[in-house]
Formats: C-alpha cells, sequence, structure tokens
C-alpha cells in the first residue's frame, strides 16, 4: 500500500492532469472493487489488489497535487503582505532568517488570500527581533522567486525549498515591518518553539557557556543553528551526525528513562505509566519541532505500547510502516526528505537485520556482549542508510563502528543528564551540579568526535551515486544481508541479481559522458572557476588551490577525474579538440587579437 501510494507522488513530479482524468480513473477503480466481489471465494484476490494499489496511487497524485496547490503564486514587485510568523528567527552573518507563513496580501484595504509560507532575511540592527513564534506581521517586500545555482549535478535547493511549503524569499529592514501583533492564544506548535527557547535560556543561567550550548542544544533538542560549521563537519566525519539531530535514538533513550523511573507503577497502574511515558514522548516530539525521524519513532512507540495495553501481538515491521503512511498522508512530500528517508532506512534495516548479526556472535560476559550490540546495530544501521549517504552527501565514514560504540553510550549519558537538568530546575544547586556534568560530557563527546574525525582515512571523500543507483543499491544491500544472515531464506540469484542492475545502472549513466563534453563556468561564491570536461576527464580553470563544493559535487555526481589548471587572474588558452578556448574574467579588444580563441 505505502509503495504505491510514494509512486502516485513521484508520479505528481513530472505529471499533472486534469480533473477529466481523475473522473475517468476513479470510475474505472470503482469499476474494479465491484468485480473483485466476484473473486471473493479464491484464497487470493487479484482484482481486489489491483483495484487498490491504483486507487493509493491516484491518491497520491492528488495528495502531492494538493498539497503544491497550497502555494500561491506570487509577482515580483513590491506590496505589502500579511502572516504569522513560523519559527525562531535564525541569527546569520548579517541578517536574522526568518519563516512567515502566509495569510494574504494587502491591496486597496483588502486582503486578498495567498497560501504557502516566505523566507525572510531581515538585516541585523545590532540587536535580535523582537518576534516569537504565531506572531502576526504585516510586511512591506519585494518576493523573488528561490532558484538553484545552476551548477551540473547540484543539489536541488529549490525543489528542497518548495517541500518545505517556501518557493519566495525577500530582504527587509526594521522599516518594512509595518506592524507587529502577539496573538492571545497560540498554536501549539508555536507554544512548543518557545519553550524550547526557554529551556535553552534555562541552560545559560545553570552555568553552561555560549561556546557548549550550540552541542547541548543539539544533543538535547535537535537544534543544530547554534552549532559551528566546523562541528557539523567533525560530527559528519565520524559517522554520529545522527545524535546531533533527535531521532529514535532520543525517543527510545527517554521512553526508557520515563518507564524505569516510574518503577512503582505496577499491575493494574501499569496503563497509567504507559500512558505518562507516551505524554511525555509527545510533548518532546512537539518541543523538539516535530522532526520526521521524531514523529516515526513516538508513533512506532505509541502502536507497539497500544498493541500492549489491548493484548494484542504487534509486528514492528507494521508499526514502521503504518508511523510512515500516516506521515506521507499528513505530508506527501516527506518522502523527499533526507531526515525521513534515512531515519526509515535505518530502523527498517535494524528490525530485520540486527538480531540476525548479534546472534552470529555471542559473548560469556557482559561489557563485551554490550559493546557486540552497538557494534552490529551500527553496522546494519550503516548498511541501510549508505546508499542515501553516499548520494546525498558524497561521503562514507569509515570509522563508524568506532565512533558509534564511543559516542552514543556518551549521547545517551547526555540526554538523560540534560531531562534532569530540567527536572531539577526548582532545586538551584542540584541543577548547576547536573548541569556541569552535562556540559562536561557534552565536552568529552566534543572531543571523541573531533579525535575519531582526525584519524587517517577518517572519510571516504567526493563520491556519488544517481537516484536510480541508490535505490538499485539499497534493494541490494537489503537483499545480500538477508541472504547472508539466513542463508535459507532466498536463493543468492537474488541479491547477485540486484547488483547486476546497479552495476549496469552506472555502465548506462557512463557511456552517454564518455562520449561527450561541455564548457562550464562554475556559479562559486568565493573564486573564479570554469571546467572543460572531455569524456570523464575534468579540467578546472581557477584562481585558488581549495576545490570548490560545487566542483566536488560534480565530480563525485558523475564520476569525474579532475585536472586543475591556475590561472591567478591572467588569462590563458586552453586547446580542446583542436578548438581553442579563451578563459578569462575580462574580455577585452586586445586580448582577443593576442589569443585568437
Amino acid at each position: 500500500m505505502g509503495l504505491s501510494l510514494c509512486a502516485g507522488i513521484i508520479t505528481g513530479l513530472w505529471i499533472s492532469p486534469g480533473t477529466l482524468f481523475y473522473i475517468i480513473s476513479a470510475l474505472l477503480i470503482i469499476t474494479g472493487f465491484c468485480s473483485s466481489l466476484f473473486f471473493n471465494k479464491q484464497l487470493t484476490n487479484i482484482v481486489f489488489g489491483i483495484s487498490l494499489s491504483l486507487a493509493l496511487w491516484l491518491a497520491g497524485m492528488m495528495l502531492y497535487k494538493l498539497e503544491k496547490g497550497r502555494i500561491s503564486g506570487l509577482a515580483p514587485e513590491e506590496a505589502i503582505y500579511k502572516g504569522i510568523l513560523d519559527d525562531i528567527p535564525e541569527e546569520k552573518e548579517k541578517s536574522w532568517k526568518m519563516i512567515v507563513r502566509l495569510g494574504g496580501v494587502i491591496y486597496n484595504n483588502d486582503l486578498l488570500r495567498k497560501g504557502g509560507s516566505l523566507l525572510i532575511y531581515h538585516r541585523k540592527t545590532g540587536q535580535s527581533p523582537p518576534y516569537l513564534p504565531g506572531d502576526e506581521l504585516i510586511i512591506r517586500c519585494t518576493p523573488a522567486e528561490i532558484t538553484n545555482r545552476g551548477n551540473p549535478g547540484e543539489f536541488d535547493y529549490r525543489f528542497y525549498m518548495e517541500n518545505q511549503g517556501i518557493r519566495y524569499f525577500t530582504f527587509t529592514d526594521s522599516s518594512d515591518i509595518l506592524r507587529h501583533t502577539s496573538p492571545h492564544h497560540r498554536k501549539l506548535k508555536h507554544t512548543a518553539l518557545i519553550i524550547r527557547e526557554k529551556i535553552l535560556d534555562m541552560f545559560l543561567k545553570r552555568g553552561i557557556g555560549d561556546e557548549n550550548l550550540g552541542l547541548v542544544a543539539a544533543m538535547t533538542l535537535g537544534q543544530k543553528n547554534l552549532l559551528d560549521p566546523e562541528q557539523k563537519q567533525y560530527f559528519m566525519k565520524a559517522g554520529v551526525m545522527h545524535i546531533m539531530a533527535v531521532s529514535g535514538l532520543h525517543t527510545v533513550i527517554l521512553s526508557l528513562f520515563i518507564f524505569n523511573m516510574l518503577f512503582f507503577l505496577k499491575g493494574k497502574m501499569n496503563i497509567v505509566r504507559v500512558l505518562i511515558t507516551l505524554l511525555t514522548l509527545w510533548a518532546f516530539a512537539f518541543i523538539t519541532g516535530l522532526t520526521p525521524s521524531v514523529l516515526r519513532a513516538t508513533l512506532m512507540f505509541s502502536f507497539l505500547q497500544a498493541g500492549k495495553i489491548m493484548k494484542r501481538p504487534v509486528n514492528a515491521v507494521n508499526s514502521i510502516l503504518a508511523s510512515a503512511f500516516i506521515l506521507i498522508l499528513i505530508r506527501p512530500s516527506v518522502i523527499f526528505d533526507a531526515g525521513f528517508l534515512l531515519s526509515y532506512s535505518a530502523v527498517i534495516f535494524i528490525i530485520c537485520f540486527y538480531r540476525d548479526l548479534y546472534l552470529k556472535i555471542s559473548f560469556r560476559y557482559r561489557i563485551p556482549d554490550l559493546i557486540w550490540q552497538s557494534a552490529a546495530v551500527s553496522i546494519i544501521a550503516q548498511a541501510g542508510t549508505l546508499p542515501l549517504t553516499v548520494m546525498l552527501f558524497n561521503r562514507f565514514p569509515v570509522w563508524f563502528i568506532l565512533s558509534n560504540i564511543i559516542v552514543v553510550p556518551l549521547s545517551s549519558l547526555v540526554v538523560i543528564t540534560g531531562v534532569l537538568v530540567l527536572i531539577s530546575c526548582p532545586l538551584p544547586i542540584l541543577s548547576r551540579l547536573l548541569a556541569w556534568i552535562l556540559e562536561f560530557l557534552t565536552r568529552l563527546t566534543e572531543k571523541l568526535t573531533e579525535t575519531a574525525a582526525s584519524l587517517p582515512l577518517s572519510t571516504i571523500e567526493n563520491i556519488g551515486i544517481t537516484s536510480t543507483e541508490c535505490i538499485l543499491l539499497t534493494i541490494t544491500l537489503f537483499l545480500g544481508c538477508r541472504y547472508l544472515l539466513n542463508r535459507k531464506s532466498i536463493p543468492v540469484l537474488y541479491p547477485l541479481t540486484a547488483l547486476l542492475f546497479f552495476m549496469a545502472a552506472g555502465t548506462i549513466q557512463d557511456i552517454p559522458i564518455r562520449k561527450s563534453g561541455e564548457i562550464i563556468v562554475y556559479n562559486t561564491i568565493n573564486h573564479t572557476v570554469s571546467g572543460i570536461r572531455t569524456g570523464r576527464i575534468l579540467n578546472c580553470y581557477t584562481d585558488t588551490l581549495i576545490s570548490e563544493r560545487e566542483v566536488n559535487r560534480h565530480k563525485a555526481m558523475f564520476k569525474l577525474r579532475e585536472e586543475r589548471n591556475m590561472i591567478n587572474g591572467n588569462a590563458c588558452v586552453a586547446i580542446d579538440g583542436g578548438i581553442r578556448i579563451l578563459i578569462t574574467g575580462q574580455l577585452t579588444a586586445s586580448l582577443l587579437e593576442r589569443s585568437s580563441p
């Protein structure tokens, strides 16, 4: 069912049929359901299955179309917009980044309804803006459509932002905010975000320094805005970036901690114990911003506990798929969210393969067994997320097993200590002591992660695959794990066939690249970079020894080999295929005459 729904959403990317198509399709599906009644006596009703799959496929297309239809088009001219601030303003180098959910445009004192959100870069004036989530703003601005930078193989930023409901951005200063009012009642989501900010203020008051607050906020509340780019790189290279985003790991730690804290509620009171744990988890989910990974874990835990309360066996795979189905129905574009894909890939692999791998090796003593448990989870989770990691981030962390064995237990202590700091808030002395322990654990986690990231060959950089290769590699790894861990479950032909298709996809993509060439002027920020690609050889002409991110992404996605040529601000002539190509930052008549391109 979920595959059919996702297929419909993906189909909606490419085609946008009219009303007549939906009417005819609906009639055909209804006819199929009616026809399936004649096959009810059979063990499997193929007609019903086909009709249900088509219905979900059609529903996926319709849901995605409706979601995109909520984003209104805006004219690229100055106008007055009314909207509601949807998140805490995020500090940038020269501005405050704000997301405003549009209510409409004011024209001749009338409000014309508009949907979607507007990304605003508000100029700094020396102090943070006095705006909170849920505040109503009337803004004078000129919207501009978000576009990509046009580099080959680049991340589709426009598509990413549109899936967040944002198609336009603008720049403002204090004079453009015409009115600012605070509501009497805020939405639950906005209240949760304000509570999150108050928790951060409380951490500061309890003695956690500014230099460690970003890491504490990321590891306990999932707020990565305060992290330095260098800190993010350390955690990515070490393969433990998942502890920086509130995920199933945090949910499991918190649920076990709360559940065990309520040990005195047993017997008939066990239902109260479960309900308190569920309420705490959902409160935590709201405070952390309702990310897909937290919603997945919270929904799954809710399903499992509901089954226990009703004394019915609950299948973990069915629970995880049900949670995904609910999230997709709520917001269809979530299937394109990196967090959603990584979270579900990891947990599905863990559910399917962790136990089989863990039982392959047994230890008599507790500590080696715990280390093996952590290593087994890391191996299986990494297998599930490997294709997505390579496709999205163009890297693979080599020392991920070592990093996770050391850092994940520490992150568990950080989460638990963070909760204890909040609980002990009415007791200042105890709270300050726990805050000191929290800061120490956070610094230790950062130091160990930095050490792991600096190890030789810590990451394999600049590797990449296409989305088709990603899907085929995921299938290959799934079938490969299935066969290696239980050889009686499937024939070896299945994973080998999937591997063959994966290799064929790479070869098919490689053929036109080898037979073609192009001239590229990269749209970079700090340096001038041009390139001449001949087959898989990329000759770069640049004024820097540092390889630009745009070039690295291009090389990784198309498996190119770079040859770097320094131009140092001077013009140069490249000869490719017998053609003279002039590369310069400024074109003059005398330069043309001398170079004869």
